[in-house]
């Protein structure tokens, strides 16, 4: 399929291929000696007011409000915008977002750390679920509200802020002991894959329908 957005099938190849790497390699001495230097890297931060700010940001990356923030959007993109093809999309890449998550956690069945957790949690570690949909959902709500932002401010705006919750998402888990480094890695590396899979193929599925359009109207 001919696309300028080819380069997203590219890249979102290049980040399964990482992504495939780190998961046969996350539970060697190299990766495990960076994920403690980097574990105590970053907890060696600690104090109140960072670690109030990071349990916010772990708190809205949890499944209850990421949902809660996704029906929020639903409704914006669809009442305000006026949205309902792309309507598909958001659904598509949260739940395969999900999914992914669920079936890579039960096949790889890796413990979480045992160092300084401020928190508890349930479940396998690898890759970190709370990271995966962040960068699902803050990657795909810029996606479609971007055409609707008319400034280039706004734009830039609305890339920072999905980003800044994205990194502050997947830190937040490292830092409160939730994860290792590598869980955060790795998901950012098959929730980056699927997103930007999906967006391409989204694209490629709105030009073939438009081409068709446009031959059947040049016919008639």
């Amino acid at each position: 399929m001919n696309t300028k957005y080819n380069y997203l099938f590219i890249l979102s190849l290049f980040s399964l291929a990482l992504f495939v790497l780190l998961a046969k390699t996350y539970n060697s001495g190299f990766v495990e000696y960076m994920d403690i230097q980097a574990i105590n890297s970053i907890q060696r931060l600690e104090q109140a007011n960072i670690t109030i700010v990071m349990k916010f940001f772990s708190y809205i990356g949890d499944t209850i409000r990421v949902i809660f923030i996704s029906i929020i959007m639903l409704l914006i993109l669809y009442k305000v915008f006026h949205q309902r093809v792309e309507l598909i999309l958001f659904i598509i890449v949260l739940i395969g977002s999900t999914t992914f998550n669920v079936l890579l956690k039960n096949f790889f069945q890796r413990e979480r750390p045992n160092i300084l957790r401020m928190i508890i949690e349930d479940g396998y570690s690898f890759p970190s679920g709370h990271t995966m949909a962040a960068l699902s959902l803050y990657g795909i709500i810029s996606f479609l509200m971007w055409r609707h932002i008319p400034k280039q401010s706004g734009r830039i705006l609305l890339i920072c802020l999905s980003a800044l919750f994205i990194l502050a998402i997947g830190i937040s888990r490292i830092y409160l002991g939730a994860h290792y480094p590598s869980d955060v890695v790795g998901a950012y590396l098959i929730s980056g894959f699927w997103l930007m899979f999906t967006i391409w193929g989204f694209i490629n599925v709105k030009e073939r329908i438009f081409r068709k359009e446009r031959v059947t109207l040049k016919r008639v």
